[in-house]
């Protein structure tokens, strides 16, 4: 008798949770809410997250906006953000090249040692042409950096490829390529072509390395900006305007919901370490660990 009674509340568990999870897909609520919690707080318009060669996390900080001089880049030690490297602008994409940091700031590019010293990689001069709104960062195999422009979010959007000995020529723009309004996130996807989020279009592009040939690969992303793989080949777009994240499944060009309820979600990263993905939010200035499915 007590194990029927047992079965009889397990099964009504069961199908309790199951109606739950239905009224929350019903609501449009994130369904991993739940699995979300705040790593680091306190900081001024964070924007992209990395983690460094020593295994700790690096953030961008931009301070106030258009103020120059008083952006940083932080290092989170027990859940605090400790002043890494100082004096920049606006920093906004954030990569690793061996011991090595890469920021994006506005209309440069700056490399720091892993001492926090920052010097200029590339300064807006060295571009073909002037740099508007320099955003996210990354690397190939080969030791190019690649490096997006926004432009005016409507016009002169480009992305451009900084070689290993500094010599900066433009990989995709909106002259070779009209659809393009704001280039934003980047993410290698293998060692031949990169992902490129539109931030105006909410469109994902795959672009040749060879020859800057875009396709599109997902569209309906909102404000798309960071980008993020995880080890499953899932790929995850955040919607900086939508406070969202998206994920596709590995060959799927349709973007479902993954997670919610951001102020801003900028440019994510995946831990494997954590099994999470990790997602600044400007306007609340945190950082937050989702859980990734396995």
């Amino acid at each position: 008798m007590v194990v029927e009674e047992l079965r009889c509340a397990q099964s009504r568990a069961a199908a309790l949770a199951r109606v739950a999870l239905i009224v929350l897909l019903m609501s449009g609520a994130s369904v991993h809410a739940a699995d979300r919690r705040v790593i680091a707080a306190g900081m001024e318009n964070p924007e992209s997250v990395v983690i460094g060669r020593d295994g700790r996390l690096y953030m961008t900080v931009i301070g106030k906006s258009d103020v120059d001089g008083d952006g940083t880049v932080a290092v989170i030690v027990g859940g605090k953000p400790q002043v890494f490297a100082k004096g920049l602008d606006d920093p906004k994409g954030l990569v690793t090249r061996g011991t090595d940091l890469f920021v994006a700031d506005k209309a440069r590019v700056w490399k720091i040692d892993s001492d926090g010293k920052a010097g200029v990689y590339a300064a807006a001069e060295d571009f073909p042409s002037k740099p508007k709104f320099l955003n996210d960062i990354e690397v190939s195999p080969a030791g190019d950096v690649f490096v997006s422009d926004c432009g005016t979010f409507v016009a002169d959007a480009a992305v451009f490829r900084i070689t290993p000995d500094r010599k900066v020529s433009v990989l995709v723009d909106q002259k070779s390529f009209p659809a393009l309004k704001a280039a934003n996130g980047l993410l290698m996807d293998g060692k031949d072509h990169l992902l490129v989020a539109d931030f105006t279009a909410g469109r994902l592009y795959r672009c040749s390395l060879a020859d800057g040939s875009m396709v599109e690969v997902a569209s309906g992303l909102g404000g798309a900006d960071g980008l993020a793989r995880d080890a499953k080949g899932r790929i995850y777009v955040s919607d900086w305007k939508g406070g969202k994240v998206f994920v596709l499944e590995p060959g799927s060009t349709t973007p479902t919901l993954y997670a919610d309820k951001f102020q801003a979600a900028a440019d994510i990263l995946y831990s494997a370490k954590g099994g999470a993905l990790l997602v600044p939010d400007m306007k609340a200035g945190t950082l937050s660990a989702v859980t990734v499915d396995q």
